[in-house]
C-alpha cells in the first residue's frame, strides 16, 4: 500500500541510494545503446555499404520493435519479481548489443537491432516501477532527478568515448563496451539489490491477457497514457532537425556542434536533481507549469532565430532543456503514481510502448511539415513546427493536471 505523503523529504538509506545509482547506470547504457547509433553513421554507412535509407530502418526498427514488446510484455509485467524480470530483459539487452558488436552485414545490424529493441525498451518501464515501489511520492521526484542523469551523461560522457573506441578500434568496439558495462553492473544487481515481490500477493487476474485488458480499460490508466502520448510528441518533434536547423540556419559548423551538446549535457547534469528535489518539495504540477512556460518561451524564440554567435545558442539550449526537464521530471513522477500496486508493471509497460510509438509518430508528422530544397538550404517551417510544439504543449498541461488531481486524490485516500 501507498504511504502517504509527507511534508518534509526524507533522507534515503544507503540501500537505496544504492539502488538509484544501479538504476541511473543500467539507464545510461540503455540510452546510450539508442544515441550512440546515430554519431556512428557514417562508420556504419560506409564499412556495411548501408543506404541512408537502410540506415534510417536500423534506426527505426529498434523504436518500433522496443513499442511492440511494451504491448507484450505488459500483461505479464506484475507476475514475476521485478528483480527477475529486469534481469531477464537487461540479459537480453546484452546479448543484442553484443550481437551489434559482431554484426558483419547490414541484415545482420538489422536483426541485432530489433533484438536490442524487443528487450530494452521494456527496461526503462521495469525502472520505473521498481521506483515507485521502492520510494515514496515525497521521494520520486529527486529520484527521477538522479535516474534522469543518464539522458545527460551519455551526451558528455558516452557518445565522446564511444566515438573515441570507433576511431581506434572501429566501430564494433563502441558496443562492445557498452557490453562490458552492462555486464557489470547486471552482475552488481544479482548481488545486491532485494527481491522486488510485494505486488504478487495482490494479484487478481490469472491470464496475462486479462491483466493487459483490465490495465487497458481502466479510465483513470488511460488519462496517464493520452498525458504520456502527448508529452512524447512534443518532444520527439523538434528532436529530428535540430542538427541540421543548428547547422544549415544558424550556421553552426560541424566541429561547433558537438559543443553545443556537451555543454547543454553538462548543464543537465547540475539542473536535473535540483529539479527533482524541487519537485519534492513544491506541487510537481506547479513545476510542470512554470517549466511548460519557459519550454513555449524558448521554443518560439529557438525556431525564429537567425544566425547568431556560438555562446547565444549554448545558453538558449541549456535553458531551453532546463523547461524541458521541468515539465519531464514532475510529469513523469505524477504518472508513475497513477496505478495500484497490482497493475504497476503492466502500466508501465503500455506507458513506454505508448512514449516509443508517439516518438515515432512525431517525427513522421515533423518530417511532413519542415522541408528542405537541397542537403545544404535552410530548413523551411521550423518556425511552424515551433508553433505546433508549442500547441501540443499547453495541451499537455490540461491533461498533466488531470493526472495530478487523481493522484491528490489517491494521496488523500491513504491519509
Amino acid at each position: 500500500m501507498e504511504q502517504p505523503t509527507k511534508n518534509i523529504a526524507e533522507p534515503f538509506s544507503s540501500y537505496q541510494i544504492l539502488v538509484i545509482a544501479l538504476l541511473a547506470l543500467l539507464q545510461f547504457t540503455i540510452v546510450l545503446d539508442f544515441m550512440v547509433l546515430a554519431p556512428l553513421g557514417d562508420y556504419l554507412m560506409k564499412s556495411l555499404s548501408m543506404t541512408p535509407k537502410g540506415f534510417g530502418l536500423v534506426v527505426s526498427s529498434y523504436a518500433f520493435s522496443a513499442g511492440l514488446s511494451g504491448i507484450l510484455a505488459a500483461g505479464f509485467a506484475d507476475k514475476f519479481d521485478r528483480k527477475k524480470l529486469l534481469l531477464f530483459f537487461y540479459t537480453g539487452f546484452i546479448v543484442g548489443t553484443l550481437f551489434c558488436a559482431l554484426s558483419t552485414t547490414y541484415e545482420m545490424l538489422l536483426v541485432a537491432r530489433i533484438v536490442t529493441g524487443l528487450f530494452g525498451g521494456v527496461i526503462g518501464a521495469i525502472s520505473m516501477t521498481i521506483v515507485t515501489d521502492i520510494f515514496a511520492i515525497h521521494q520520486r521526484g529527486r529520484v527521477m532527478g538522479f535516474v534522469q542523469m543518464a539522458f545527460a551523461a551519455s551526451q558528455v560522457l558516452g557518445i565522446p568515448i564511444g566515438l573515441y573506441l570507433a576511431n581506434i578500434w572501429g566501430w564494433h568496439s563502441a558496443f562492445l563496451m557498452i557490453v562490458i558495462l552492462a555486464v557489470l553492473i547486471g552482475i552488481t544487481i544479482v548481488l545486491k539489490v532485494k527481491p522486488i515481490d510485494k505486488h504478487l500477493a495482490l494479484q487478481s487476474d490469472k491470464s496475462p491477457f486479462l491483466h493487459l485488458w483490465h490495465a487497458l480499460s481502466n479510465r483513470s490508466y488511460q488519462t496517464g497514457f493520452i498525458a504520456t502520448a502527448f508529452m512524447s510528441v512534443g518532444g520527439f518533434m523538434l528532436m529530428p532537425f535540430g542538427s541540421a536547423y543548428l547547422i544549415n540556419n544558424i550556421k553552426i559548423t560541424q566541429q561547433e556542434l558537438p559543443m553545443v551538446f556537451m555543454f547543454t549535457g553538462m548543464a543537465s547534469i547540475v539542473i536535473m536533481p535540483l529539479i527533482g528535489k524541487l519537485s519534492d518539495k513544491v506541487d510537481k504540477f506547479m513545476v510542470f507549469t512554470g517549466g511548460s512556460v519557459l519550454a513555449i518561451l524558448l521554443i518560439l524564440i529557438y525556431t525564429n532565430l537567425s544566425p547568431v554567435p556560438l555562446w547565444q545558442i549554448v545558453v538558449i539550449n541549456m535553458v531551453l532543456f532546463m523547461g524541458i526537464m521541468s515539465r519531464m521530471i514532475p510529469a513523469t513522477t505524477l504518472t508513475m503514481s497513477v496505478p495500484d500496486i497490482k497493475d504497476r508493471g503492466a502500466f508501465m509497460s503500455v506507458n513506454a510502448s505508448l512514449q516509443q510509438m508517439a516518438g515515432g509518430i512525431a517525427a513522421l508528422c515533423a518530417g511532413l511539415i519542415v522541408t528542405q530544397e537541397t542537403s545544404n538550404s535552410p530548413l523551411r517551417h521550423y518556425d511552424t513546427l515551433g508553433i505546433v510544439v508549442s500547441i501540443l504543449i499547453i495541451i499537455c498541461i490540461f491533461l498533466v493536471y488531470r493526472v495530478s488531481v487523481m493522484v491528490k486524490k489517491k494521496e488523500k485516500s491513504f491519509s
